[in-house]
C-alpha cells in the first residue's frame, strides 16, 4: 500500500498520470521536476489510502486551471497553488487536514503532491475524477452533491482572487475561467474543503496507486523489450481503437481552453482508414470511418505506437504516428448524474449517445 511518494515514484506517476490525462491536465514532467527539488530539500510527500481518512478531516481539492498548451512556454513560480490553499483556508477560517487531486491526468497529479511537500500536509490516494476533464463542476466532488464555492485562484505575479458566492459549480467554473484568462491562462486553484466521509465516498479511489502501477507497468515493458502499448491496454483493460499518422491537426486557444481536433490516417491493420479525435484540452470523441467508436466519458488516450509513451495535447504535431487506445471509464463517472455532466451532451454532442466501450 502506498503510503510516500519518492523520488523514483515519480517517473512512474508522471507515464501512469499521463495517460490517464486523455491529452490533459497539463504535462507533467514539469510538476515532476518541481516536486523532485522539494525532494531534496528533505521534505516529504505522504500518502492516506482513501479507507483510513478520518471522516472528520478537511481536505481540499486543488490544482492547475487554465490551458495546457500555455504550460509548455509560461513555467510556473512554484507556488500558486499553495497560496490557493492557504487563501481558502483564511476565507473558511480552518485549518486544513489533507489535500486531494482534483484530477489525476496530467500535471495536476502533482499539484497536490507539490503542495502536500510545501505545506506539510499529506494527499489521498484518489481524485475527482479518474482521468482529466475541462471544468471543475466535471469533478465527482460537484456531481455527487459537495458545493466547490468558495474557491481561491492565485498566479505566478501574487494576484489572489476568491470567488465566494455563486448560484451553482457552472458559474463557478465560468468566473473562474475568466479570470484565469486576464492571469495568462494559468493559475493554482484550490476549492471549499470537503469532509472525509464524503471524499470517501465521492472520490475515485486508489489513482495514485493506479498511476505508479500503470508507469511501473511501461517502463518495464520497455526494459525488457516488451510491446509497451499492449501493456497499457492490458493493464487498464484497454482496446487498440487505431494505429495512425496525424495528417491534419487544429488547435486553438478558445476562452481559457485548448480545442480542436486531429484527423487520422491508418497503418498496419488499419492502413485504409480514417480516423478523428475532437479536444477540448482532453480527447473526448474518437471516430472511425465517421463512425464514433469511443467517447466521454470513457478515455482516449494517445500514445507513442513504438514507445507507448503518452502524448498530451500540447505536445501533438503533424506527421507522428500514433495508437489510440480506449479505456473503461471508473463507475463513478458513468452513472445517469455524471452522465449528465460529463457525457457527449455535455461538450456539445447532444447527437451522441453514451455507450460503455466495452459494448461496441
Amino acid at each position: 500500500m502506498l503510503r510516500e511518494v519518492t523520488n523514483e515514484d515519480l517517473d512512474a506517476i508522471e507515464i501512469g498520470a499521463a495517460i490517464l490525462g486523455t491529452g490533459g491536465g497539463g504535462n507533467p514532467y514539469i510538476g515532476k521536476l518541481r516536486c523532485r527539488e522539494e525532494l531534496k530539500k528533505g521534505r516529504k510527500i505522504p500518502v492516506i489510502p482513501l479507507a483510513e481518512l478520518p471522516d472528520d478531516a478537511l481536505v481540499v481539492s486543488l490544482g492547475g486551471i487554465g490551458a495546457p498548451v500555455v504550460g509548455v512556454e509560461k513555467i510556473e513560480e512554484g507556488e500558486e497553488c499553495l497560496r490557493a490553499l492557504r487563501a481558502i483556508e483564511k476565507e473558511m477560517g480552518v485549518k486544513v487536514d489533507a489535500l486531494i487531486s482534483a484530477e489525476i491526468g496530467g500535471a495536476n497529479s502533482m499539484e497536490p503532491m507539490l503542495t502536500a511537500a510545501q505545506a506539510g500536509l499529506p494527499v489521498v490516494d484518489g481524485d475527482g475524477m479518474g482521468r482529466a476533464f475541462p471544468e471543475m463542476q466535471m469533478c465527482t466532488w460537484s456531481i455527487y452533491g459537495h458545493r466547490e464555492a468558495p474557491g481561491a485562484m492565485a498566479d505566478e505575479k501574487g494576484n489572489i482572487v476568491v470567488i465566494r458566492d455563486t448560484p451553482d459549480d457552472v458559474w463557478l467554473e465560468r468566473i473562474a475561467r475568466s479570470v484565469v484568462v486576464t492571469m495568462g491562462a494559468a493559475a493554482g486553484l484550490a476549492t471549499q474543503p470537503m469532509r472525509g466521509d464524503f471524499v470517501k465516498r465521492a472520490a475515485v479511489p486508489n489513482t495514485i496507486t493506479q498511476a505508479l502501477r500503470l508507469g511501473r507497468a511501461v517502463l518495464d515493458a520497455h526494459a525488457r523489450h516488451l510491446d509497451p502499448v499492449q501493456t497499457v491496454i492490458d493493464q487498464e483493460r484497454g482496446r487498440l481503437l487505431m494505429t495512425a499518422k496525424i495528417v491534419d491537426l487544429e488547435r486553438h486557444l478558445k476562452g481559457g481552453f485548448a480545442v480542436g481536433h486531429l484527423a487520422l490516417e491508418g497503418f498496419g491493420s488499419f492502413a485504409g482508414k480514417t480516423g478523428r479525435i475532437d479536444l477540448q484540452n482532453e480527447f473526448l470523441v474518437f471516430r472511425r470511418n465517421d463512425t464514433v467508436e469511443v467517447c466521454t466519458p470513457d478515455l482516449i488516450v494517445v500514445l507513442d505506437s513504438d514507445t507507448g509513451l503518452p502524448i498530451t495535447t500540447e505536445m501533438l504535431r503533424y506527421g507522428q504516428r500514433i495508437a489510440v487506445l480506449g479505456l473503461p471509464a471508473h463507475p463513478l463517472m458513468r452513472s445517469p448524474e455524471a452522465l449528465k455532466v460529463v457525457g457527449p451532451a455535455a461538450f456539445g454532442y447532444p447527437e451522441i449517445k453514451f455507450s460503455p466501450m466495452e459494448d461496441a
